[in-house]
């Protein structure tokens, strides 16, 4: 590793076990950055963990369920101990929920599916925001879907949870931007091969759509390219 643009910077990326999220934290790595890798599986965190060190990166994982809000609370207090500041924070980690007409969702899977989607990624904010702050230059991505935007049938309850984070998220950023170095932008990955992707599409040949390194790559050419809040890009 010779070319290091993010070098000596600290990045965190939620739903880092698989998918977009292990993609995007392996690309962070790769440019320098230590990644603190959070999801709920410890055997799928160490082996992105491994993968990290064994291309020549540096990474902690951080096992925990982000829908156990406090969690997040003692997740901030031990990072900060060990760094004064977080200069990358990715929000990746959602959960799809079912593809159902909106009479027909069930009312316990709406509370999960906003709890994680939304109120997880607020605490995640709350609890972040100082070491944000304390950051020289700040960056936050939040990893989001065109249903978010364009409201399609069946996916009342994803697109409802992703609407919600896009605008709490962009709010944040409209909060931060004259007070602080810290920017945010919203990703649209679009069609990629992930587990959620599978589940919604169950016929779907996964070679028909694009592996989730090319997001990832992305994510991290972003951030060393850098951005304005209010930018907002799909991955093609």
């Amino acid at each position: 590793m010779t070319d290091l643009p993010l070098q000596n910077q600290i990045a965190l990326v939620t739903g880092a076990s698989r998918g977009i999220g292990a993609a995007t934290a392996k690309a962070l790595a790769a440019a320098g950055a230590h990644v603190v890798l959070t999801a709920r599986t410890a055997k799928d965190l160490e082996a992105v963990e491994t993968a990290i060190f064994d291309a020549g990166g540096s990474a902690t994982i951080a096992p925990l369920d982000l829908a156990a809000t406090d969690s997040i609370g003692r997740l901030a207090v031990a990072l900060g101990e060990r760094w004064p500041q977080l200069d990358i924070l990715v929000l990746n980690a959602a959960m799809l929920g079912s593809l159902t007409p909106v009479p027909a969702i069930d009312p316990k899977e709406l509370a999960q599916v906003l709890t994680l989607n939304v109120s997880a990624q607020a605490a995640m904010l709350t609890a972040f925001d100082p070491m944000l702050r304390a950051s020289k230059r700040a960056r936050i991505i939040g990893l989001t879907s065109s249903v978010g935007r364009t409201p399609r049938a069946y996916w009342g309850l994803y697109g409802a949870s992703k609407a919600a984070f896009e605008v709490l998220l962009s709010a944040y950023g409209e909060e931060m931007e004259r007070i602080s170095t810290i920017r945010t932008a919203i990703v649209d990955p679009g069609a990629t091969r992930t587990k959620m992707r599978a589940r919604a599409y169950p016929g779907e040949d996964p070679v028909s759509v694009k592996a989730p390194d090319v997001v990832g790559d992305r994510i991290a050419a972003l951030l060393i390219q850098d951005f304005d809040t209010g930018h907002f890009e799909r991955v093609g």
